[in-house]
């Protein structure tokens, strides 16, 4: 038998989504590496891969109305199951109108083999995608992608496709693992493509 696994769960004032294990990256600093749990969650590794009625039972669980977003982010890329995805998004908004975020790596298009980004158009609010530095050769060596080196273009293309069809598309890199200068450069790069950027806190 099965054990229970989790896939909703609290972090901070939202509801986040685990879709799948599956990654397109194996990042250096991926958490998923150190710890098993993560918010209220002893532990986001999954027995199978929750299909959409899984999903819908879940959130009948919760109280959605506490939550200030659902957040498609677990441990592993959201657009590895992105059909999946857009049946919860559409569920969310229909059931509960709450904003939609999805965390990712940017990889959705190589991963799908097609440009997703028009599909979250009316699903999906926020877009958050890890830039990790603005250093092509260095996102390579940090994200060891299964793309390889045309990786980080990708990534680029699929924000700049993104913010035609989501209202908030925003570039993340972490506090502390980037130097004022690369953080400049991040900035640079986010006003050329028309995105907001943010540097987000170190979790341990």
């Amino acid at each position: 038998m099965e054990r229970n696994m989790t896939i909703l769960y609290k972090v901070h004032n939202n509801l986040y989504v685990n879709l799948t294990n599956r990654c397109s990256a194996s990042c250096v600093f991926c958490l998923r590496q150190t710890k098993q749990a993560m918010g209220e969650a002893d532990t986001l590794w999954l027995q199978h891969e929750p299909t959409f009625e899984e999903l819908k039972a879940e959130f009948s669980k919760f109280n959605v109305d506490e939550y200030e977003e659902v957040v498609f982010c677990g441990y592993g890329e959201p657009t590895e199951a992105f059909d999946v995805l857009l049946q919860v998004a559409s569920y969310v908004k229909q059931q509960f109108n709450k904003p939609v975020r999805i965390n990712t790596n940017g990889h959705g298009n190589l991963i799908n083999g097609r440009s997703i980004a028009k599909e979250m158009k009316g699903l999906v609010d926020t877009v958050s995608i890890s830039l990790n530095t603005p250093n092509a050769e260095k996102y390579h060596q940090l994200v060891r992608s299964r793309f390889g080196f045309q990786a980080y273009e990708a990534m680029l293309q699929f924000a700049k496709e993104a913010k035609e069809y989501v209202p908030n598309v925003v570039f993340t890199t972490v506090d502390t693992t980037l130097t004022k200068e690369e953080e400049e450069q991040c900035r640079k790069i986010c006003e050329d493509l028309g995105v907001s950027y943010r540097i987000r806190p170190w979790e341990e």
